[in-house]
């Protein structure tokens, strides 16, 4: 069966690598200046290159992103139902050689936080857990689902992968929307990094956007972890996964998250180091490569650079995100997966936007 894996099979991540770094200020000015971008601007945009032009960046997709999504910015809020995993990865709280308390949420457990959501004011949530499939597998995904459903009017989950099948026999229930991070798409540091578990087989979860678009799911969400690798040249392999995703399955929504290596348990130091002008860099690419692709910020960046990078292309920003099961209601003891760094609640974010000028939505509506 045809899908993206053939066409990534054609390209070498060196050589991708060199031609990023090979891009001119000339080539950078080009970029800027065409109608219809492709993604040989975008490794112009992307490449050391362009950071002299960066206020023109800027200036560019905050036009773009008005013109397309308007005033308006979507908050989200992950609801982790469990921290149980079975995989070993070198950078995350929840990896199975962590030494530490596990937790997976029962039905009333469940409907706790999702009290304590509703009244933060949510009409959305994402449901997140760990990659441990005989405990969160699909019965409990679909006793969750069906928990949850009469609550909110959308449901997005980023959870381990699974087969089409499965993602199929999901979406009667609620199902809108999948969160997928290759995590990175080098294929030798994705194997030092996920040495043990499901999620070390790079194929099939390079393959799991192809499963989400057949089974219909409504909304597909990828990206990587930013600090693995060449942060320039994993984001050239998003944009092209994206643009195939975009042309194969037209009818499905897409996002874009850009995460950067955050401190947990047990974790590693980023491997690259991207600086926050750099981030605004490949936010504004994103945004000038792609009009229609939603772009999201998570509570990783601190309140600082998320109060200025609102009006820049973002359209979707986490808000009083706890990242550990059982967080929002009662039980904060369990493992986070990741350090936030942007502690305010909900209501202190739906204020700064809007004295920025923007109206903060509460539910899923792109």
């Amino acid at each position: 069966m045809s899908g993206f894996k053939n066409i990534f099979d054609q390209y070498n991540w060196d050589q991708v690598k060199e031609s990023i770094y090979a891009k001119t200020a000339t080539d950078v000015e080009q970029a800027l200046h065409v109608r219809k971008r492709t993604l040989e601007d975008f490794k112009a945009l992307l490449s050391p290159a362009a950071l002299p032009y960066l206020g023109e960046m800027a200036q560019l997709s905050r036009q773009l992103t008005q013109q397309r999504f308007g005033n308006t910015m979507q908050l989200y809020i992950p609801l982790y139902l469990s921290n149980e995993c079975q995989n070993i990865c070198t950078y995350c709280g929840f990896s199975l050689d962590n030494k530490i308390r596990r937790k997976t949420l029962a039905p009333a457990e469940i409907l706790q936080e999702v009290a304590a959501i509703k009244k933060m004011g949510y009409d959305h949530v994402l449901l997140v857990t760990g990659e441990a499939s005989q405990t969160v597998g699909l019965d409990y995904f679909k006793q969750a689902l069906e928990l949850i459903r009469p609550h909110f009017a959308s449901i997005s989950m980023e959870v381990q992968p699974m087969d089409e099948a499965e993602y199929a026999a999901l979406i009667p229930l609620g199902l809108h929307a999948v969160l997928v991070y290759q995590e990175t798409y080098h294929r030798e540091d994705y194997k030092l990094h996920h040495p043990k578990g499901r999620k070390s087989n790079f194929d099939y979860r390079l393959e799991t956007p192809d499963r989400l678009g057949r089974a219909g799911v409504h909304k597909i969400g990828l990206g990587v972890l930013i600090g693995l690798e060449d942060w320039r040249t994993d984001s050239f392999f998003t944009a092209l996964h994206l643009q195939y995703l975009e042309k194969t399955y037209w009818q499905t929504k897409y996002s874009l998250s850009f995460p950067r290596l955050r401190p947990c348990s047990g974790g590693l130091p980023p491997k690259v180091v991207m600086n926050d002008r750099e981030l605004v860099q490949l936010i504004c690419a994103y945004r000038l490569l792609d009009q229609e692709v939603e772009l999201s910020l998570s509570t990783r960046e601190n309140e600082t650079f998320r109060d200025n990078i609102v009006k820049l292309g973002i359209t979707a920003i986490s808000a009083g995100s706890k990242t550990n099961p059982g967080g929002y209601a009662a039980d904060t003891s369990s493992l986070e997966q990741f350090e936030i760094s942007d502690e305010r609640n909900a209501a202190d974010i739906a204020l700064m936007l809007r004295k920025q000028g923007y109206e903060p939505v509460w539910k899923d509506w792109f």
